[in-house]
């Protein structure tokens, strides 16, 4: 291989590495600085994804509670409950 050939080579692997980042992202802190390791993974997820993954818990949490409510209640009562649910 001549000089010539390397060179171009090495400009083309930096050329590719350079547009995979542009496109897949790099996770950074608040100075620009490149993360790495967990805390990469940990910056790198959106505001909006963790909100909406805690509305979903809060919803899931309130079901569960609802669930508990009638494992844990006497028969008659949740008897009584459904009938009423019945005649509205």
């Amino acid at each position: 291989m001549q000089w010539a050939e390397v060179i171009v080579l090495i400009v083309l692997i930096v050329t590719v590495g350079r547009v995979l980042r542009a496109r897949y992202g790099e996770p950074l802190d608040r100075s620009g600085r490149r993360l790495k390791g967990r805390r990469a993974l940990a910056d790198d997820g959106s505001a909006a994804e963790a909100a909406r993954l805690r509305s979903e818990v809060d919803r899931l949490n309130d079901r569960i509670k609802v669930l508990e409510r009638l494992a844990t209640d006497p028969a008659k009562r949740l008897s009584d409950e459904i009938d009423a649910l019945k005649d509205r």
